[in-house]
């Protein structure tokens, strides 16, 4: 049994930042990627960022420059810094994490989201 637990979501002004956290606990045998998704009332989940944990990421064009995702391998946690938030941010944003839970075996496990809102 693995979770992820996601905090930071919040309601901040178009400019402003959050940082959002996440940690996985539970049956890990090693983390391959940790990352973070988003989806917005009526689109379609959609990647925002994630992290190898060779420190190798990935960004969503739409947020690069704005966003930086970081990780803490020894706490099986990630991060998101977002700054120069803006209103087509929000959404509920979920913390991924792609695990080995058993030798050979692994998942993509999902925590239950945090709502981040910007407002104009």
């Amino acid at each position: 049994q693995v979770q992820l637990v996601e905090s930071g979501g919040d309601l901040a002004q178009s400019g402003g930042s959050l940082r959002l956290s996440c940690a996985a606990s539970g049956s890990i045998l090693s983390i391959v990627t940790m990352g973070w998704y988003r989806q917005a009332p009526g689109k379609q989940r959609e990647l925002v960022a994630t992290r190898t944990s060779g420190g190798t990421s990935t960004y969503a064009d739409s947020v690069k420059g704005r966003f930086t995702i970081s990780r803490d391998n020894a706490k099986n946690a990630v991060y998101l810094q977002m700054n120069d938030l803006r209103p087509e941010d929000t959404a509920v944003y979920y913390c991924n994490g792609r695990i080995y839970y058993d030798p050979g075996r692994w998942n993509d496990f999902w925590g239950q989201g945090t709502q981040v809102t910007v407002s104009s």
